[in-house]
């Protein structure tokens, strides 16, 4: 989906490009649904599929949708690490290891050993030194953050250093490999498959990876965004899997949406709508097409000398080290004046080969890295107006004496909903979020 069709501000219809034969196409109705998932990509690497991007609540935004907070992601700690530049996608691993497995990196810097022959004394099991309490099983956005520290230290484990090490030796002396087996055979055997380690008598490694999206469209509680007719569900919307700030664990909200909400909500919705005429050749829908074929026309123009993964490989890199699990201000502020001079380095100096009527995989990227761009710049916007750390989001200067996050819910308990200001630049609208049943509390892992 590459664009919205809207008449007199309602959503009736979208156009799309079919991705084998490049033809563009429009379809009407009286309704729309974004079912269309997160944006991890604009980390470059995450579980996602390459395909998962931006670009169809972007195109909302564009046309005046709320966005509700685009900095709120989820990073989860029990990924296979990047194993080189080639390298598109990442493979996550069930948390459910962490019951058994116990996290570790070697005390000493750029130690190369094997782990077999890294002696005891040797290992820090940073986990279990800095949480006693909840160990290797501290919540995701701990241990994620945890991982990368140790690794961004120079403790990394693996050929690129991007990995720790998550350990059944001694479950295994413990229960027994069968009973370990029987836990977590496929998930071993997918390890084995995709690294060619065994991890029955190797230590798994595993580094965090970009995993769902808790920003996204703001909705109703009927899931329509604020361009009447246009709905949004699952990823796609901010709703049950962002609000609460904390990213450190998921509301799977997606089936819920699908089965028990939709066909309700739009039913109620299209009771009140008068049928639509609206054809193929009408002037809304015309110009809709002719916004996407001149976009796509200005890709296939961009005839530089780089290809558009190095643009994407480098905007990830900026947001994965800025706006991930850890950011500050300074940071954040480079990194929006960054993005902005690799937007422009793009249309300049990147290649997209091909043309508009084929198979067109650079094309294709060419749309979803130039709409990361602009969001990437509204994300580190978001994560910048947040002065707190809280769960997921963790701004370095608001941190505990003992380094943990140091949340502010008088000032910050909101969704932070933004919309596009005439003329460029973005606005804030803050939703406070009200709790009745149960009463805010800091928590401590120690």
């Amino acid at each position: 989906m590459l664009d919205l069709i809207i008449v007199d501000g309602v959503c009736k219809g979208i156009v799309t490009r079919n991705l084998r034969t490049g033809k563009i196409e429009s379809h009407v109705a009286d309704a729309v649904v974004l079912a269309t998932g997160g944006y991890s990509n604009v980390f470059y690497l995450s579980t996602n599929a390459k395909g998962c991007n931006v670009t169809s609540i972007w195109r909302a935004y564009r046309h005046g949708a709320g966005m509700a907070n685009p900095c709120f992601t989820q990073i989860h700690p029990t990924s296979i690490p990047v194993s080189g530049e080639h390298q598109s996608k990442l493979t996550l691993m069930s948390e459910s290891l962490r019951n058994d497995g116990r996290v570790w990196v070697p005390k000493n810097k750029g130690d190369k050993r094997a782990p077999a022959d890294i002696p005891e004394g040797e290992r820090d099991y940073y986990l279990e030194r800095r949480y006693p309490s909840f160990g290797n099983l501290s919540p995701r956005d701990i241990a994620s953050r945890a991982a990368k520290e140790r690794c961004d230290a120079g403790y990394g484990v693996g050929p690129m250093g991007l990995g720790v090490y998550l350990d059944f030796a001694d479950s295994i002396k413990r229960l027994g490999r069968d009973a370990i087996e029987a836990r977590y055979g496929n998930l071993f055997d997918m390890y084995h498959n995709i690294s060619g380690e065994n991890p029955y008598e190797l230590p798994m490694r595993i580094y965090p990876a970009p995993h769902y999206t808790m920003g996204g469209l703001w909705v109703d509680y009927n899931l329509m965004t604020t361009i009447p007719g246009l709905f949004a569900a699952g990823e796609a919307n901010f709703s049950d899997h962002g609000a609460n700030r904390l990213g450190a664990s998921a509301l799977m909200q997606g089936l819920a949406d699908g089965y028990f909400v939709l066909p309700y909500t739009i039913g109620d919705y299209l009771a009140g709508v008068k049928p639509g005429s609206l054809t193929e050749n009408a002037p809304a829908v015309r110009a809709a097409e002719e916004r996407v074929t001149g976009r796509l026309s200005t890709f296939l123009g961009m005839k530089g000398n780089k290809p558009v993964d190095h643009y994407h490989r480098t905007l990830g890199r900026l947001m994965w080290d800025n706006c991930g699990m850890a950011r500050n201000a300074s940071g954040l502020k480079d990194t929006i004046v960054k993005i902005n001079q690799l937007k422009d380095e793009f249309y300049t100096r990147a290649f997209v080969g091909g043309s508009g009527e084929q198979l067109n995989q650079e094309l294709e990227k060419a749309g979803r890295v130039a709409d990361f761009f602009e969001f990437a710049e509204l994300m580190c916007i978001d994560a910048l107006d947040r002065n707190e750390s809280c769960g997921g989001h963790f701004r370095e200067e608001y941190q505990t004496e003992d380094g943990e996050a140091k949340r502010n819910d008088q000032d910050y308990c909101y969704s932070a909903v933004w919309s596009q200001k005439e003329g460029g630049g973005h606005e804030l609208t803050k939703e406070p979020l009200e709790f009745q049943n149960v009463h805010l509390a800091t928590r401590s892992y120690k």
